[in-house]
């Protein structure tokens, strides 16, 4: 299993992108975050995860000091009964780089990436496909992965009633599986796309069974 990023990678991020005052605070800040009890998937994992799908596509991204500064912090607020978690953490990440002298271009180009995960959408530009595609990764994973994903999901919402979380759930996935590519790049649609789509359709299927057996 991949683990939490060291502190060295956080602190040598800082320091190419010019800032770095009291960039161990906020490392020790965004461990904390994602250490909270609340997560289940959106956690220290699923950073890590992302992290290590970006080191194999660095590569593609135009700026990719400020796609890894995203990925840090594109979760690091997280209350699943709130819709605006994306903004929360996108300020946050604002709040860390305008303390740290970042320049009004990163702060921007960082928070911009951010809110790309809060709906996923299409017709993006190279950074922010490469940034939902790593966010939406977990999707085409293999089956095993795909299943603990769900079950996270559902515990990080155990506070919906099966009646609502099932079929929403269910249209919520129905929605990435609609879209003629799931993936922007061709990277993740030559590592990701056909098992996500497999994922996918299992997936509604059984919500939709569930959600019929209520």
């Amino acid at each position: 299993m991949v683990t939490w990023p060291n502190p060295e990678r956080w602190t040598t991020l800082c320091r190419t992108v010019g800032v770095g005052s009291n960039t161990a605070q906020w490392y020790q800040c965004l461990t904390e975050a994602y250490a909270q009890p609340q997560r289940h998937y959106h956690n220290q994992r699923h950073i890590a995860e992302c992290l290590l799908e970006f080191n194999q596509a660095r590569h593609l991204a135009l700026k990719p000091n400020a796609v890894e500064l995203a990925l840090w912090f594109h979760d690091a607020v997280y209350d699943p009964k709130a819709a605006d978690n994306e903004e929360r953490s996108a300020a946050l990440a604002k709040r860390c780089l305008v303390e740290n002298a970042g320049s009004v271009a990163l702060v921007e180009k960082v928070v911009d990436l951010i809110m790309v995960t809060k709906h996923h959408g299409t017709n993006l530009d190279a950074d922010a496909g490469l940034m939902m595609d790593i966010d939406l990764s977990i999707l085409g994973r293999d089956e095993k992965r795909f299943l603990e994903y769900e079950s996270q999901i559902r515990e990080e919402y155990a506070w919906v009633p099966e009646k609502i979380f099932f079929p929403k759930r269910a249209e919520i996935l129905e929605g990435f599986i609609s879209r003629g590519q799931i993936y922007t790049t061709e990277l993740f649609r030559g590592k990701y796309e056909d098992q996500a789509r497999k994922n996918l359709a299992a997936s509604i299927r059984r919500l939709k069974q569930k959600a019929g057996n209520i």
